[in-house]
């Protein structure tokens, strides 16, 4: 009978420890790794520094990886080195046609004149770079808005001599000559204008075209809820922040864009930052804005050959994270 109490005890004993140890093992499990998301030297990514530096975004959460092109965010979201981005919807449209599934949970910008082409001193058209060498980031942006400023001019690609450079060596080359005219923007767009540069062609001639998302691997929406949450409540109270205090918050996001604040708050009078309320509108509903805006930029993807094959908008828009918001 003691033996019997004893083995009874035993296996009690043994049984608080693997129950202990599940309950563990749970606790674990819900525990998220934090969201990876990556970012070029722009101002329109600005607000989620700010907000890591206002303490409204914990690097615990959401780490945020700086890169110094958006071809090299592309890159690394493609080799599954960060789990998002901050990302143009040209270049969103690339990653999703090749099957990398992609979700936009939130439009950071609309660019009105932040994207831009210039050339030499005495330009005054883009036909005067006819010949010319003109600097683009390949596989990104660039060339959208080359193609685009040519084909609105009456020109095409052979027209110009593309020398693929990434935007931080743009300035550099264009002060030693090495080419004639750049696709740029801020803060290397007036890095480029300070050394003599002249604005041929910017996106106020292309509204609502030029759009930059956050966006993040559709697996990470169901792995990762409370983060993209986290992500999203911290680029709100810091787009809140700069509308409260904007000298203040230029100061900040100035200091890494090696700008002054007067030059930052200059700068983004190129952007529309869209509230949440406009987010919604064009992310979700019956029918989402950015998908009726989007169909159009595919077209001429399409037809530049920018695009290889079409592909369903809704599918790309993730709007749960942003309207499920407290």
């Amino acid at each position: 009978m003691k033996g019997s109490m004893n083995a009874r005890s035993r296996a009690r004993a043994l049984l608080c420890v693997l129950a202990a140890a599940l309950a563990l093992t749970g606790c674990v499990r819900e525990q998220e790794p934090a969201l990876r998301i990556g970012t070029n030297v722009w101002i329109g990514s600005e607000p989620l520094y700010l907000a890591r530096e206002l303490g409204t975004l914990n690097p615990k959460t959401v780490q945020l990886v700086e890169y110094p092109s958006a071809s090299e965010v592309l890159r690394a979201f493609r080799n599954q080195a960060i789990d998002g981005m901050v990302i143009s919807l040209d270049e969103l449209f690339g990653l999703a046609a090749d099957g990398l599934q992609p979700r936009i949970i939130l439009v950071v910008d609309v660019s009105h004149g932040a994207d831009a082409v210039v050339g030499r001193a005495g330009m005054r058209t883009m036909k005067d770079l006819k010949g010319r060498r003109v600097a683009v980031e390949s596989g990104a942006l660039g060339a959208y808005v080359l193609s685009r400023a040519l084909a609105l001019n009456g020109m095409q690609a052979r027209d110009v001599k593309v020398v693929p450079l990434e935007s931080n060596e743009q300035p550099g080359a264009f002060e030693k000559g090495q080419v004639d005219g750049a696709v740029t923007f801020d803060p290397y767009r007036d890095q480029l204008l300070r050394a003599g540069a002249a604005t041929l062609f910017d996106s106020t001639q292309i509204p609502g075209e030029i759009v930059d998302l956050v966006a993040v691997r559709a697996s990470v929406l169901e792995r990762q809820p409370k983060a993209v949450q986290a992500l999203l409540a911290g680029w709100l109270k810091a787009i809140d922040y700069l509308q409260r205090e904007p000298k203040d918050a230029a100061r900040r996001m100035g200091v890494r864009q090696q700008t002054t604040g007067e030059q930052f708050l200059k700068a983004l009078k190129g952007l529309h930052i869209p509230s949440r309320e406009e987010n919604l509108k064009m992310l979700g509903g019956a029918k989402p804005e950015l998908a009726a805006s989007g169909r159009r930029l595919m077209a001429l993807m399409l037809e530049a050959r920018l695009l290889r094959a079409p592909l369903e908008i809704e599918g790309v828009l993730a709007p749960g994270p942003l309207a499920s918001l407290p």
